[in-house]
């Protein structure tokens, strides 16, 4: 059983694992590694000059990795409901989730699957998002989504933001607390 499964390993879905399992959190990434940032040149990134985005790719997964978040390669079928959480399906396994981050990027039709609601995108290309709250919940109680399935614009930086945001809304959830973290140079 997952605390946390994400799905989806661009900004958005690896933003959030980092601080899910930075927070001590047992993570799961589940990625069909096909997401719009792969094709991408960024220059326009806080704190970055320049990089491509199979580079920021990589190195968020690199991030989520090192605080202890699992990566997988596969594609999720489903997400259903159960006594516990979510079972999360893929083409191949199936996993145990308390909660779930659908970071899909422009992709819906897993969300509509699961009976998440949706409306018209805000994006250009973007045709369907996700009906979530500022928090980022979902109508499931326990479904959240985050970056431009939420329906926030698809820059990296601003899609990385929102997968943080509601990383952090998770974890106070989980906690019971709002979850706070700030790390400070080490002397």
């Amino acid at each position: 059983m997952f605390d946390v499964v994400v799905i989806g390993a661009g900004p958005a879905g690896a933003s959030a694992a980092l601080l899910t399992a930075k927070a001590g959190k047992k993570t799961l990434v589940v990625d069909n590694d096909k997401g719009v940032t792969k094709r991408a040149w960024i220059e326009n990134h806080y704190g970055v000059k320049e990089i491509t985005g199979p580079n920021l790719v990589e190195t968020g997964k690199e991030q989520a990795r090192k605080f202890g978040a699992e990566i997988v390669q596969g594609t999720v079928t489903d997400i259903v409901k159960t006594e516990s959480g979510f079972r999360v399906e893929t083409d191949e396994k199936q996993y145990k989730a308390k909660h779930v981050i659908v970071a899909t990027g422009m992709l819906a039709n897993l969300a509509e699957k699961a009976g998440l609601h949706t409306k018209p995108g805000t994006e250009p290309r973007v045709k369907t998002i996700l009906d979530v709250d500022a928090a980022g919940k979902t109508n499931i109680d326990g479904i959240w989504a985050a970056g431009t399935i939420a329906g926030v614009s698809m820059h990296t930086i601003i899609t990385a933001g929102d997968g943080a945001k509601v990383a952090i809304n998770v974890i106070s959830e989980m906690n019971g607390e709002r979850y706070v973290d700030h790390d400070i140079l080490k002397s």
